[in-house]
C-alpha cells in the first residue's frame, strides 16, 4: 500500500505532513524522499520503541523530521507548540504494527507467551492484565461483543471471571487457552483467541475513543 498511499498524498517541496502512526517509518520516508529538498513530516507515535527505531532509520533527513511520543489524537496541541498553523496532508496507519505482534514481551498476541500488556504507549498505567482481572464481568463481555464482535462473549466472559477467583490471569498463553476452552471445537480458521485479543487491545488502548 505504500506506492498508492505517496501516490495519493502527492507530496510536493516546501510542504507539511503530519504522519499520524509514524510506526517502521517506511511512510514518512517515502514523504521526505519526494518532498525533497525542504518538505516537512511531523511523526506521531505512542510505541516509544516504535519511535526510536523510526527515528534511526530517518536520521538522515535531520530537522525535516519532528517526532513526538504521542496519540494522532494530540496532533492539534503538538502542531500548535511547533508553529505549524496547518499540514498539507495526513496519513494514519491504524492498528496493530507487526514489531508489537512479534514481541512477546508486548503481549499483544497469543503467538508467543508474554505477561498481558497490550499497550502501546507504556507509559499508562493500564493495560490487558488489569482488565482482565479486574474489570466485572459484565464490562469484559461488553468489550468482547462490541470491539470484538466475539459471539461467544457473554461465556467467555464467564469462565474468565470464575478462573481468576482461584488465581490471577497473567499471561497471553494462559488466556488463550481460556478462551479456547470456553469455545470448544470452534476456531478451525483462525485462532480461538482472535477476536478477545483484538477486542482487549481496543479497550486499554481506547482506540475508538482516539479516532
Amino acid at each position: 500500500m505504500l506506492r498508492e498511499v505517496v501516490e495519493y498524498l502527492n507530496p510536493k517541496p516546501g510542504k507539511r505532513y503530519l504522519d499520524g502512526t509514524l510506526g517502521g517509518g517506511g511512510h514518512s520516508e517515502q514523504i521526505l524522499i519526494e518532498s525533497e529538498p525542504d518538505g516537512l513530516v511531523l511523526g506521531l507515535d505512542r510505541d516509544e520503541e516504535a519511535l526510536s527505531a523510526a527515528c534511526q532509520r530517518l536520521q538522515r533527513f535531520g530537522a525535516r523530521l519532528s517526532e513526538r511520543q504521542a496519540s494522532f489524537a494530540e496532533a492539534s496541541e503538538i502542531l500548535a507548540t511547533i508553529g505549524w498553523q496547518a499540514v498539507d496532508g495526513v496519513i494514519l496507519d491504524l492498528g496493530i504494527s507487526s514489531h508489537q505482534i512479534d514481541s512477546p514481551e508486548r503481549g499483544f498476541s497469543f503467538r508467543g507467551d508474554g505477561r498481558l500488556d497490550m499497550r502501546m504507549d507504556r507509559r499508562q498505567e493500564l493495560d490487558a492484565e488489569r482488565v482482565v482481572n479486574t474489570y466485572s464481568e459484565s464490562e469484559l463481555e461488553r468489550i468482547f461483543r462490541d470491539y470484538g464482535e466475539e459471539p461467544q462473549a457473554r461465556r467467555i466472559a464467564r469462565v474468565l471471571a470464575v478462573e481468576r477467583k482461584n488465581k490471577p490471569i497473567e499471561t497471553t498463553a494462559e488466556l488463550a487457552q481460556l478462551v479456547a476452552r470456553a469455545k470448544p471445537g470452534r476456531g478451525r480458521d483462525h485462532h480461538p483467541a482472535t477476536q478477545v485479543f483484538q477486542a482487549l487491545r481496543i479497550a486499554v488502548n481506547q482506540e475508538l475513543v482516539e479516532i
